[in-house]
């Protein structure tokens, strides 16, 4: 006697409910997949409308600006001036645009919910197997589903994305706002301030540092989204690679994959903390 034959239909009930999803909100889902698409399509415009050389010095002034440290300026531009060489600067752009829409909208919906896990220990119980499970469901799982709802191109792959890389800014604001010193939020409670006040003067503060290495960790886990994104057709860095993948194209290949690692390396430089940098 087989154990099959008393298999749960676990993934026959998924099936169904995504079908019930899409038949009854296909709207709502068309939609989203709209908004969003012309936002990063509109993104990528802007960011092209620049000349390379300009978008290099903004950067390069924006480097120095925040960081004072000429190595990282030198980088920035050397990396930045090899991609366009290469001839990936409109892939660069285009995968930077998914980068910073998939990193905002974690930090927008990571942050509240790391906050207020933080002032709910209860909270993070529950949630903490859920983004366990987030981080080790194999990315490509993702894709299913979100292609399902939205069909083809950049959105389902800015979705998965986002879904795979929010468990970073959760996990790392709630550790921030938990290990405030307690002496801290006395010291504030004492002087009658309200709990939002602590929020923004005492707790977000002395979580800066926890705070901008979820940010970063959740840039990292978008640029390493950009490949697998680009099988649902996104655009952007993943297609080269990709296509050098289906016809053994070494040299494409190690270019388009080189310019997605120097990508990576200046945005976690960028957005490391001044001190870390130096």
């Amino acid at each position: 006697m087989s154990m099959e034959q008393y298999k749960l239909p676990l993934g026959k009930y998924i099936e169904i409910f995504f079908d019930w999803l899409v038949s009854s909100a296909s709207g709502f889902f068309d939609a989203i997949s709209v908004s969003l698409e012309w936002l990063i399509v509109a993104s990528t415009d802007v960011l092209l409308w620049l000349h390379p050389l300009a978008f290099i010095a903004v950067l390069a002034g924006l480097a120095y600006w925040v960081h004072r440290a000429w190595p990282l300026v030198v980088f920035v531009i050397v990396s930045l001036l090899l991609i366009w060489n290469l001839g990936y600067w409109e892939e660069t752009m285009q995968t930077l645009s998914l980068v910073i829409y998939a990193t905002l909208l974690c930090i927008l919906v990571g942050l509240p919910i790391g906050i207020y896990a933080a002032h709910h220990p209860l909270v993070f119980k529950f949630i903490r197997p859920v983004l366990d499970l987030m981080q080790t469901v194999p990315p490509f799982v993702y894709l299913i589903p979100t292609l399902t709802l939205f069909g083809l191109g950049v959105v389902p792959g800015l979705i998965s994305t986002i879904i795979f890389a929010i468990a970073a800014p959760v996990r790392l604001t709630y550790l921030g706002i938990s290990e405030v010193p307690k002496e801290l939020v006395e010291a504030g409670q004492s002087f009658g301030m309200t709990q939002n006040q602590l929020l923004w003067r005492i707790e977000l503060p002395a979580a800066a540092s926890s705070i901008a290495a979820g940010v970063t960790q959740c840039i990292m886990l978008s640029l390493s989204m950009v490949v697998i994104a680009a099988l649902v057709g996104a655009d952007g860095l993943g297609k080269p690679v990709v296509r050098a993948l289906n016809t053994v194209d070494i040299a494409s290949g190690f270019e388009a994959g080189l310019a997605i690692v120097l990508l990576a390396i200046l945005l976690d430089r960028l957005f490391k903390q001044p001190e870390a940098v130096k």
